[in-house]
C-alpha cells in the first residue's frame, strides 16, 4: 500500500455537523487542508432530524468564530439574541458554510474503518510515522479509501440512541415492538405523526441524560392534548428516579432562558394533568396485551396501565466500531477520553462546571486522532455547541504546531445546576445530600392534575438534563 508523505495529506474530519464543519474552518484558518466525510445526503444531517426542535442557545452561542470568518460574502449572522430551530441552524448556517468549503465536503460517505497504513492495532514497528488510512462507502455501495495526516471524529452520537432497558440493553420485547416505539422526540406538527399520537396514551421513557429531550416530548404531547384534534391524548413519564424541585431544571433562574422555559412547559404538562409520572421504574420488558397495546414491565414486576405508543429518550452512546484498529484511551464508564472523563462526569458536573479543556484532554495513545464534539463526551449528557467549537480550535492549533495557542483554552459556560446524569442520582443517600429527597425506590404513580397541591420533598429527586445545543 503506497501512501503519500504524511505532510502532504489532509486532515480527515468525520461528520459535517456543527462541530465537524467548525473543525474544517479552523484547520483552513491554520493552513491545513481538511477533508470532511459525511454519511448523510446533506450537511447537518443529524441536526435536520430534529429540525422542529428549538435550541436552548441563541445564534450568538452556536456560530463558530472561525466558521463565521469563512462565511460567504454577504452572509450575516442571524439576530444574535434569537433562538434557532435545528432546521434554522442547518439551513442558515451549516449549508452556507459547507458551500464555501465546496469539494472539501463529501456527502453520502460513510466511514467504515480507520487505521494506520499497513499497521493494525497490534503492530508497533514505525507505526506513528505512517499516515492514517480511512475507508468509506458511497451511497451507491462503492468503496473508497483516503490517506490522512490526522483524523478528527466529529460524528456525534445521534445515530446510536440508548435502549429502553434499565440495564443498558434492549428490554425484552423491545425489538418486537419497534413499530410502536420511537427514539426521538416526534414532530407533532406533521399530520401523519400527529395522527399517530392524537387521542393515544404514550409512555415517555427517560430522564437523566435525556431529561430535556423528554421535556420536549411531554410539552408537545400536552399541546396536542389541548388542541381540537388531540382530545384524550395522555403522556406517561417513566422515570428511574423520583420528582423533585430540580427535576424540571433551572426555570427562570437558568442562564439559558429557553432551556428553563422548556422545563417549565414540561412541569405544566404534569401539573395540568396531561401527563402522569411513574417513578422508581426500570424497564425490564415490553409486552403486548390481548388488545395489542404495549405494557411496560419493571424489573420488580410492576406493570403500569397499557399504552399505545412509546417514546424512548434514554440518551445516546458513541459508535466506536469503525475505530477498532486505533489505540484509543477511553474511560471504562463514560467511553470518553480518559483525561476528559473526570472533567465531564455527570455525577459531579453540570453544563456550567465543566473545566476548560482542549487537545491534551482529547488526546489518545494513538497520536493524531481526536474525538470531538458530542462524541468526545461518550455517554455524558452535558454538552454544549460552544464546547465543541473550543475543542476544535485547540486541536487545529495543536495540529499546526502552535502549542501555546492550543493550550490556551478559554471556555465560559452558563450556570444551570440541572445537568446531572445517572449513576450518583440512583443512590438515595446522594439525593438526600443534594437536597432532593427520596429516590422513590418503589415504583410510584404521581398524578399532579389541575389544582393539585405542590409536590413535596418526599416525592422528589434531582434530574439530569441534556444540555446539548
Amino acid at each position: 500500500m503506497n501512501a503519500p508523505a504524511t505532510t502532504e495529506l489532509p486532515v480527515v474530519v468525520i461528520g459535517a455537523g456543527p462541530v465537524g464543519l467548525a473543525a474544517a474552518a479552523h484547520l483552513l484558518d491554520r493552513g491545513n487542508e481538511p477533508l470532511v466525510l459525511e454519511a448523510g445526503q446533506s450537511v447537518g444531517a443529524a441536526v435536520r432530524e430534529w429540525a422542529h426542535v428549538r435550541l436552548f442557545s441563541t445564534w450568538d452561542e452556536v456560530v463558530d468564530p472561525a466558521a463565521e470568518k469563512l462565511a460567504p460574502t454577504g452572509w450575516t449572522r442571524p439576530g444574535p439574541a434569537t433562538y434557532p430551530s435545528g432546521g434554522d441552524w442547518a439551513d442558515l448556517y451549516l449549508r452556507p458554510l459547507a458551500d464555501v468549503l465546496g469539494d472539501r465536503v463529501r456527502l453520502g460517505a460513510t466511514v467504515t474503518g480507520v487505521s494506520r497504513t499497513g499497521r493494525d492495532r497490534i503492530v508497533d514497528a514505525d507505526r506513528y510515522q505512517r499516515p492514517f488510512v480511512v475507508h468509506f462507502t458511497h451511497a451507491d455501495g462503492r468503496e473508497e479509501r483516503v490517506f490522512a495526516r490526522a483524523v478528527i471524529d466529529a460524528s456525534g452520537t445521534w445515530a446510536t440512541p440508548s435502549p429502553a432497558g434499565g440495564s443498558g440493553l434492549a428490554a425484552l420485547g423491545e425489538r418486537a415492538a419497534a413499530d410502536r416505539i420511537t427514539y426521538r422526540a416526534p414532530d407533532l406538527k406533521g399530520p401523519a405523526v400527529r395522527a399517530r399520537y392524537a387521542g393515544k396514551r404514550t409512555a415517555v421513557i427517560g430522564s437523566g441524560a435525556s431529561a430535556f429531550t423528554g421535556f420536549t416530548a411531554l410539552a408537545s404531547l400536552a399541546d396536542l392534548a389541548k388542541s381540537k384534534d388531540g382530545t384524550g391524548t395522555k403522556g406517561v413519564w417513566i422515570r428511574r428516579r423520583g420528582i423533585s424541585e430540580s427535576t424540571f431544571g433551572g426555570g427562570e433562574a437558568d442562564q439559558l432562558p429557553a432551556r428553563g422555559a422548556l422545563g417549565l412547559a414540561a412541569k405544566a404538562a404534569v401539573d395540568e394533568g396531561h401527563a402522569d409520572a411513574v417513578t422508581g421504574f426500570r424497564t425490564e420488558a415490553i409486552e403486548r396485551d390481548a388488545d395489542g397495546r404495549l405494557v411496560l414491565a419493571g424489573e420488580d414486576g410492576h406493570r403500569p396501565d397499557p399504552v399505545d405508543e412509546v417514546i424512548v429518550l434514554t440518551g445516546f452512546r458513541p459508535d466506536l466500531s469503525f475505530l477498532n484498529e486505533l489505540r484509543l484511551g477511553l474511560d471504562e464508564r463514560l467511553q470518553a477520553p480518559v483525561e476528559l472523563a473526570p472533567l465531564i462526569d455527570p455525577n459531579q458536573h453540570s453544563c456550567g462546571t465543566v473545566y476548560p479543556h482542549g487537545h491534551r484532554e482529547l488526546s489518545h495513545p494513538e497520536p493524531g486522532v481526536y474525538l470531538v464534539g458530542m462524541k468526545s463526551y461518550g455517554r455524558a449528557p452535558t454538552f454544549l455547541a460552544m464546547t465543541g467549537y473550543e475543542q476544535v480550535r485547540s486541536v487545529a492549533a495543536a495540529l499546526a504546531g502552535d502549542t501555546e495557542s492550543a493550550d490556551r483554552v478559554e471556555l465560559t459556560l452558563p450556570e444551570t445546576g440541572v445537568c446531572g446524569g445517572a449513576g450518583l442520582f440512583d443512590d438515595p443517600a446522594a439525593d438526600q445530600a443534594d437536597g432532593g429527597g427520596c429516590c422513590a425506590p418503589e415504583p410510584a404513580l404521581v398524578q399532579l392534575g389541575v389544582g393539585a397541591p405542590a409536590t413535596t420533598a418526599a416525592e422528589e429527586t434531582p434530574a439530569g438534563g441534556c444540555c446539548g445545543s
